[in-house]
């Protein structure tokens, strides 16, 4: 069975470039990964769909709001049978490594949750209990690019994904 990979987000037409080319391409081809992008903003609140509020405890910036993110992953996990590992992508998240990738890659199906703004609201983390990633110490405008990092990473060891499965990490032949 296909490693399904939904992707919560409020810019999928990030990932279309990225998931149509190359390794990633191929793969979904073969039908070794499913990808499934969710609009966030989709379960947004009120006439401009609104995601992001201040911090429920306070603080500077905008978080984005618990029941919105709830709710998509919800209603993401509803379409399909198999049980979600969920990943909360953000800086104050464990790295990602190559051992996290082929952990990852052993699983069913992956939920990731790509943030904006200054992050997610503390009751997303207490109610979906994610495992949350960071790629570095430094900080992006939002979650998506981590995201097609770590899909990038674990797409490459599902076993059919490549043609040479001899490679190494930046894809020379070992």
């Amino acid at each position: 069975m296909a490693l399904r990979i939904d992707i919560l987000t409020l810019f999928p037409e990030m990932f279309q470039p990225i998931l149509g080319t190359s390794i990633l391409k191929r793969a979904a081809a073969k039908g070794v990964v499913e990808y499934h992008l969710t609009q966030i903003r989709d379960f947004g609140t009120g006439v401009h769909k609104s995601v992001d509020d201040k911090p429920f405890g306070g603080g500077p910036g905008m978080v984005m709001m618990a029941p919105i993110v709830v709710e998509a992953v919800e209603a993401t996990e509803a379409n399909d049978p198999r049980p979600a590992t969920r990943i909360l992508l953000g800086p104050q998240g464990r790295r990602f490594d190559q051992a996290v990738a082929e952990d990852l890659a052993r699983q069913q199906r992956l939920l990731l949750i790509a943030g904006h703004y200054e992050g997610f609201d503390e009751r997303i983390v207490e109610h979906l209990r994610p495992m949350e990633l960071s790629i570095g110490d430094y900080v992006l405008s939002g979650g998506e690019l981590p995201a097609m990092v770590v899909i990038d990473a674990v797409v490459r060891l599902l076993p059919g994904a490549q043609e040479n499965k001899e490679t190494s990490g930046n894809g020379q032949q070992r």
